[in-house]
């Protein structure tokens, strides 16, 4: 029976969670209208946009090894408010971009902000967890992404619609990402000692170089997800007749991620942690499969649950296998080498599925994302899997 002293949502978790979601929230919100702002205000090119896009994934991509030495080698919670106060800030340079290359510039830049805070908020949601509850607690730490994903985009796509104001969205995001901020600054962090008997160059202070193998097939998971996500609203308006579909898509993938997430909670907690990444990862495929082989409405909302159903078991089982594989004194870097992985995929999915969606097409870019995530799939299967049993520490 669950204590008190040992509770799962206690006051600390909470506030994390909640400032998390509001940092995604704040990064939903406009995301799903970027390609359109770009394709609108600057008349940008589909292979423009990736890469413009794509420079705040790169960037986020190069700080959060980086990161992972920060939150283990300093005080987490003055790491984690320079950082998000960072991210907050940035949202104010949205409108001062006049020119396409100074948006890029602003966005590019917002990455390294985004990617560090991500590591330390995510350190410090394991760092509130009692350990008989982490696994189980970092699938639910998960949902406030999956809550962020499905509110932002649907309240985005609803409010251009009410007030089509871009910059009103840049502030909206503004003020969001600030009241996430305000929520953690009243965290309390329990003390711990800081890594001062590795040398500040090693490179296992920045990368979990026992978790390759994991980060690998990571970016093959996210490699889809970047493609998709970032060219799903073009895509159904110009392919399908979708005009306010893009919500819809969230939401639903948003739902499948939540009630997998709940259910695959209890088997996180007693360990069943490659059952539920071997589970997610097909059900995902399933899903990028269909959505690029049938040009159809019904399955473009299909694949959206399916999806989220795939990935809601497939990320905090992931999460918590980086963790595993780590001492306790690298989790920061266990957390970064994983949203590095992360990041590598969805940046080079921007960039393949821009050039992809110029020259081949949409269905041609969704079904290089469908063929990469299978090569991740055969891989897990094939050597992950055994390589993780064979290596964790817990």
């Amino acid at each position: 029976m669950e204590t008190v002293k040992e509770r799962l949502w206690n006051r600390n978790f909470v506030k994390v969670c909640f400032g998390n979601f509001m940092l995604y929230f704040s990064f939903y919100l406009i995301m799903p209208l970027l390609p359109l702002y770009l394709h609108d205000t600057f008349n940008a090119s589909e292979q423009m946009i990736g890469i413009v896009l794509a420079g705040y994934t790169v960037t986020a991509l190069i700080i959060r090894p980086f990161g992972g030495y920060m939150v283990d080698s300093f005080p987490r919670k003055t790491v984690l408010m320079i950082c998000y106060f960072a991210f907050f800030a940035f949202f104010a340079g949205y409108f001062l971009a006049w020119t396409v290359l100074l948006f890029a510039i602003i966005r590019t830049l917002h990455g390294f902000a985004f990617g560090s805070t991500t590591v330390a908020i995510s350190t410090m949601a394991i760092d509130v967890l009692y350990p008989s509850r982490r696994a189980e607690g970092i699938g639910y730490y998960g949902l406030s992404n999956n809550l962020a994903m499905a509110v932002g985009p649907t309240i985005a796509i609803y409010m251009y619609g009410v007030v089509p104001d871009f910059h009103y969205m840049f502030a909206m995001s503004l003020i969001t990402s600030g009241i996430g901020l305000f929520a953690l600054s009243s965290v309390v962090a329990r003390p711990r000692e800081t890594v001062k008997e590795k040398p500040p160059m090693s490179l296992d202070r920045f990368f979990l170089v026992k978790g390759w193998r994991e980060g690998a097939t990571t970016a093959c998971f996210s490699f889809s997800y970047g493609v998709l996500s970032t060219y799903l609203a073009i895509y159904g308006e110009k392919q399908l007749g979708i005009t306010s579909g893009t919500g819809t898509f969230f939401m639903l993938m948003a739902v499948g991620l939540i009630a997998s997430r709940i259910l695959g909670g209890r088997s996180l907690r007693k360990g069943k942690i490659t059952q539920n990444a071997g589970a997610g990862m097909v059900l995902s495929l399933v899903g990028y499969t269909l959505f690029a082989l049938v040009e159809m409405p019904w399955a473009y909302y299909s694949a959206a649950l399916i999806i989220g159903l795939g990935n809601g078991h497939l990320c905090p089982a992931y999460q918590t296998m980086f963790i595993n594989l780590a001492p306790n004194s690298q989790r920061g870097t266990a957390n970064s080498t994983y949203l590095t992985s992360w990041d590598a995929g969805v940046g080079l999915g921007v960039l393949v599925g821009g050039w992809a969606a110029e020259h081949i097409g949409y269905h041609g870019a969704f079904e290089i994302a469908a063929a990469v995530n299978a090569a991740g799939v055969a891989c897990f299967f094939w050597f992950v899997r055994r390589s993780y049993l064979a290596n964790r520490l817990r």
